[in-house]
């Protein structure tokens, strides 16, 4: 994360919680039922993990450990009065009332109980990453096998959903990067992200002419736009996902926010932008954001259609809006963390305590067992 105007309080403590670059199976109605591992991977490729009854072979990949293992289930976002869920749920809130269909219903749908478990080809070249795109390390992820993972991103259901015929829906759920631990970096996240498409009737219809308008033409991929885009379109698509974000981000921080848009990069989307806030003196990376790729709305079915996409991440939300003070902490059983987030209303201003019990030690571990993964 960059930061402008000196390092303040709110950015030392998610300095090292910004989105990570470059990396943001279809729908299951499976339950979380049974998640098992067996022994570390050995030569003679025997050994398995199971999880939601399917048994996955190790292989020379297998790095995913049991500690991780006992983490996949746990749906920290689905908890009834857990931060993050609160955090997810306003969000989910904020987008049903502020986008309906034609007969009131709301526009965008929400999945927050997609297997974690996917295939490689689903977390990475569905997205466009190339083969030998650094995010693809081992070092960097959990992998079952060399065909199936621990999802790094929940983009990885983003081609699966377009697929299926979906045109405007959020996506929530935890993901899974190797990292090492402290009071801003965890192994186990949660993410949260949209996704909008528009036809071209959609898109220009409230445009004086619009239905001379077209979405697509053959021309050169430029700083603002790509190659089988109209300007117009894209620009419309631009205006569209900034003021989403921008009405979703003041929703959460208030209307008296100073806001900026940073060009950069991600493979899925061009042009890309992260927004970045001014909050308490400091300016903080709350998202990124970009034009989908047309190559990747291709792949999906949605050929006749050009959208938008973004992505956030659900912990760094929540530290910085109930100032809590450690990542390990969403991970606590604690009744005395648990019980200040059990509010009527999900809107309610929390301000965390940090009792004794729930303070670090001097070595910054809150406790041992978070601390060996």
């Amino acid at each position: 994360m960059r930061l402008y105007g000196g390092v303040g309080p709110i950015a030392r403590l998610v300095q090292a919680t910004a989105l990570r670059r470059g990396r943001w199976e279809a729908p299951t109605q499976a339950a979380h039922r049974r998640v098992t591992s067996g022994p570390a991977p050995s030569s003679s490729g025997q050994e398995c993990a199971e999880l939601f009854g399917t048994i996955h072979q190790r292989d020379d990949y297998t790095n995913v450990t049991p500690k991780i293992l006992s983490k996949v289930g746990k749906d920290l976002h689905n908890r009834q009065h857990h931060p993050l869920w609160l955090i997810k749920e306003r969000i989910k809130a904020h987008f049903y009332q502020q986008y309906t269909g034609r007969f009131g219903t709301p526009l965008f749908s929400v999945y927050d109980n997609l297997c974690p478990v996917v295939t490689v080809e689903q977390n990475f070249d569905s997205l466009l990453i190339p083969a030998d795109h650094p995010s693809r390390k081992k070092g960097d992820n959990y992998y079952l096998n060399r065909g199936h993972m621990l999802r790094a991103h929940t983009s990885a259901h983003q081609r699966d959903l377009v697929h299926s015929g979906l045109d405007a829906f959020l996506v929530a759920g935890d993901v899974y990067r190797r990292d090492e631990i402290d009071a801003s970096h965890y192994p186990v996240f949660h993410q949260m992200e949209g996704v909008r498409l528009f036809s071209n009737h959609e898109l220009f219809a409230s445009v004086v002419n619009g239905g001379e308008l077209r979405l697509f033409e053959r021309g050169p991929r430029t700083p603002e736009k790509q190659e089988t885009h109209t300007l117009e379109a894209v620009k419309l698509v631009e205006f569209n996902l900034k003021q989403t974000v921008r009405k979703l981000i003041t929703q959460l921080f208030g209307t008296d926010l100073e806001i900026r848009w940073v060009d950069c990069y991600f493979p899925f989307t061009h042009p890309s932008f992260e927004m970045e806030i001014k909050f308490q003196g400091d300016w903080l990376e709350v998202l990124g954001c970009g034009v989908m790729e047309q190559e990747l709305v291709n792949s999906a079915g949605a050929k006749n259609k050009i959208g938008w996409a973004f992505g956030l991440g659900l912990e760094r939300l929540a530290m910085v809006l109930y100032k809590i003070p450690d990542i390990r902490l969403f991970w606590s059983e604690d009744e005395r963390f648990l019980s200040q987030f059990r509010v009527p209303n999900i809107d309610q201003i929390i301000t965390f305590q940090v009792l004794p019990i729930l303070q670090l030690n001097k070595t910054g571990a809150t406790h041992s067992a978070l601390l060996s993964i």
